[in-house]
């Protein structure tokens, strides 16, 4: 098996599930013994933090911080590294850059089972940064996928009930104002929705009427084939 080294993203919750995910999976797959992990929890300053979700300024002051923990990822013995974090792939090319040991992206990873899945067309939601930046929609254009958005005042509200999973706070009325917005995309001929940001899923695993696919999901099951192997 493959040592994989985890970089936190933003909100422990997150990190945790995908921890769980990969450990439960691989023993589904391999039960011969448990999957070699390495974490690192970034140590983030909240501020930082908090400007990069609300208010969509100042995450290029994150990228310090995530190489750094790259690289302390693989000397300790990772030969791969993720980081279920959506905003912070913007990253990627950087952090790459930093180590030597190959950095799955988790865009990348969900544009290879969209296409597997024969999926044209899809409904993002994901926070302000990665809208921003263009993570999906640059790379469902290099490949030949349709892509809808929320509108602005949409995304508003979506950056402010992301921050509040985050920090660990969720309520039914944020849980209603994402289906509302999911249900947008229904007019929109759409062949499902991305969850483009990690935290989303603690909100909406499902939906009556839409396939919902979540990125860390993707990414999670992308990293226990690379873990298992040969």
């Amino acid at each position: 098996m493959k040592t994989v080294g985890i970089i936190g993203g933003l909100g422990p919750e997150t990190t945790s599930e995908f921890y769980l995910d990969i450990i439960f999976s691989c023993q589904k797959k391999e039960k011969t013994t448990r999957p070699p992990i390495i974490i690192s929890n970034v140590p983030l300053p909240y501020q930082i933090e908090e400007d990069a979700i609300s208010k969509n300024v100042g995450i290029e002051r994150c990228l310090p911080f995530l190489a750094q923990e790259a690289k302390r990822l693989e000397k300790a013995g990772a030969e791969f590294i993720v980081m279920p974090c959506n905003s912070l792939h913007v990253f990627i090319e950087d952090i790459r850059k930093s180590v030597s040991v190959p950095v799955l992206s988790i865009v990348e990873e969900t544009v290879k089972f969209l296409k597997k899945n024969n999926l044209h067309k899809v409904g993002i939601v994901s926070t302000s940064a990665t809208i921003k930046n263009k993570l999906y929609e640059n790379a469902f254009k290099q490949n030949g996928i349709g892509y809808e958005t929320p509108n602005d005042f949409q995304q508003a509200k979506m950056g402010k009930f992301i921050l509040n999973l985050v920090t660990g706070q969720q309520n039914n009325k944020d849980r209603e104002e994402l289906i509302a917005i999911i249900n947008d995309f229904e007019n929109k001929n759409i062949d499902c929705v991305v969850l483009a940001c990690t935290d989303l899923q603690l909100l909406i695993p499902k939906h009556p009427s839409l396939k919902i696919f979540d990125t860390m999901k993707i990414l999670a099951d992308a990293t226990v084939e690379k873990i298992i192997s040969r």
